[in-house]
């Protein structure tokens, strides 16, 4: 299903406005890349199942180290995946503004 020619007016008018108003999420869109929270939230969750997948390789092998290796690094994922999401949650709580607000 493809786009009318006014749609197309529409979205293009649309992205130079994107374009003009925030330049730093223009730049983010156009790379493709994630950056900031999304990206440390996506390789924290990757390192958090790699750390449950050595987990449960130390259980089956019944190699200790494989297994307390495996605790640390799904330690180090859980921290990643959720760090920031816990300072946020608390900076709000009390009122103070987090390097993601507008005002900030």
């Amino acid at each position: 299903m493809s786009l009318s020619e006014e749609e197309r007016r529409s979205l293009e008018e649309l992205e130079r406005g994107l374009a003009a108003t925030d330049p730093d999420l223009d730049l983010q869109l156009k790379s493709g890349r994630l950056r900031g929270t999304a990206a440390r939230m996506v390789i924290g969750g990757l390192v958090l199942l790699v750390g449950f997948a050595l987990v449960i390789a130390g259980i089956i092998t019944q190699i200790l180290i494989v297994g307390v290796a495996g605790f640390l690094v799904a330690g180090g994922g859980a921290y990643l995946l959720l760090s920031r999401l816990v300072l946020r949650r608390r900076l709000r709580r009390y009122g103070q503004d987090g390097p993601d607000s507008p005002g900030g």
